[in-house]
């Protein structure tokens, strides 16, 4: 990976460079002068090994989120499977009226739930009962709104920094 300084430094010298060949040769085209510049800067070259790099990232990226992604779906069937033994548990001793099981590795004990709620029709509870949520910002209808000329007082669209495209052959 090239260090922040070396890019920055070599951007610095293509652009002071590309300033020298201006004020030498006058009547340099554009095409040509690039391919001079290209020629004598390490700068083509050091913008690939940064690409490199991130491409090499990005592969590390996707692997660790494939990674991720299995391991939380094996951690919601070890989740459910444990929630079923537990439940099964639970149904065995309250059926057979058994208060405790002692094993010489641990004890289980059946314990009397409290009271828990459950609510039957939404609609007809009260509304002191509901907790107000504080508003969210949406984005995307926001900038449809500007996008179709709407003046909305706070916002406006503006220019994204440029970014850059990479393919890979």
């Amino acid at each position: 990976m090239v260090p922040d300084q070396t890019l920055r430094s070599e951007v610095s010298n293509y652009l002071i460079l590309g300033e020298r060949l201006k004020e030498h040769y006058t009547g340099l085209d554009k095409e040509t002068a690039r391919d001079t510049l290209e020629g004598l800067s390490d700068l083509p070259e050091l913008i690939g090994a940064v690409i490199r790099s991130s491409l090499d990232d990005e592969a590390t990226v996707i692997g660790i989120k494939s990674r991720l992604d299995d391991l939380q779906a094996r951690l919601s069937r070890v989740k459910e499977r444990y929630e079923k033994k537990r439940a099964l548990a639970c149904w065995a001793m309250a059926e057979a009226n058994l208060p405790k099981v002692v094993a010489p590795d641990f004890s289980v004990s059946l314990r009397a739930s409290g009271e828990k709620l459950e609510v039957i029709d939404e609609t007809r509870v009260p509304s002191e009962y509901f907790v107000p949520q504080p508003p969210r910002l949406d984005r995307r209808s926001l900038t449809e709104a500007l996008k179709r000329g709407t003046m909305v007082n706070g916002a406006l669209l503006v220019m994204a920094e440029p970014t850059i495209g990479v393919r890979v052959r």
